[in-house]
């Protein structure tokens, strides 16, 4: 049997999704732990993407197989009782054996939220990411339209040695300011690793005046790393969704 999960999660106390030998607080061991105390059976539980550590969710996907049938509002009523408080499990969900939430997901939106000021206050602190900085929006709009399309994104990858295609398309950037909070959402077919936040910190740059709109086409082009800007801190993004066919 294979089973689809829907998933909101505090990423803050978090080391990121995956498994990692050197600790336990990773949203996959979290998961993986209380279903093989339900079932019993060894659980290999996969996302549709490693949020880094520090980065939160609203619409995380992920599926596992069990051996045994298993009700899905079980499984979920089960998670819920003895997961973290800053774990919940939204929908469970029976699948084809053949789905699998990172290899068959054909959309991700993520969402960064920064606060426009020196200090947030206490209930969003880790939740957003401050700039006391005038920002340009009008400029961070010009630059995030050069982003759209198809690219090869090796620039704003974060993994170095990265040796798959960096490769993907970005459908939508959409850049919205609300009261004190500017937010930046991005629509693709997926993300490399630490992709949204490099995005995010050189289009900062752009609204900040540290770099112009022209640099965005040369950044892409040179497929450096160290063309692009700083990586943004993780509190700031969240995982929107994931969309199927």
């Amino acid at each position: 049997m294979n089973y689809k999960m829907i998933l909101q999660y505090d990423g803050s106390r978090y080391s990121g999704w995956q498994v990692q030998g050197n600790t336990e607080q990773t949203i996959q061991g979290k998961l993986q732990s209380v279903l093989e105390k339900m079932t019993g059976e060894e659980i290999e539980i996969h996302g549709s993407g490693r949020t880094d550590a520090g980065v939160h969710a609203m619409g995380q996907v992920a599926n596992f197989k069990l051996q045994s049938a298993y009700e899905p509002e079980e499984i979920k009523r089960y998670c819920n009782q003895y997961l973290p408080e800053d774990i919940v499990v939204l929908e469970v969900s029976e699948v084809p054996l053949r789905f699998h939430s990172r290899l068959n997901a054909v959309k991700k939106t993520y969402c960064y939220r920064i606060f426009l000021g020196e200090k947030p206050d206490v209930f969003r602190r880790k939740y957003v990411t401050p700039v006391a900085e005038n920002l340009n929006i009008n400029k961070m709009k010009a630059a995030a339209e050069v982003l759209l399309g198809t690219h090869d994104f090796t620039s704003f990858c974060g993994n170095r040695h990265f040796k798959k295609s960096a490769v993907r398309t970005i459908y939508e950037i959409r850049i919205e300011e609300k009261k004190d909070e500017l937010d930046i959402s991005f629509t693709g077919n997926g993300f490399l690793q630490n992709m949204v936040r490099i995005l995010t910190g050189t289009l900062l740059e752009v609204g900040t005046g540290k770099r112009e709109v022209r640099e965005m086409k040369e950044i892409l082009e040179g497929r450096n790393r160290s063309l692009a800007g700083p990586m943004a801190a993780a509190k700031g993004l969240v995982l929107i969704n994931v969309e199927y066919e």
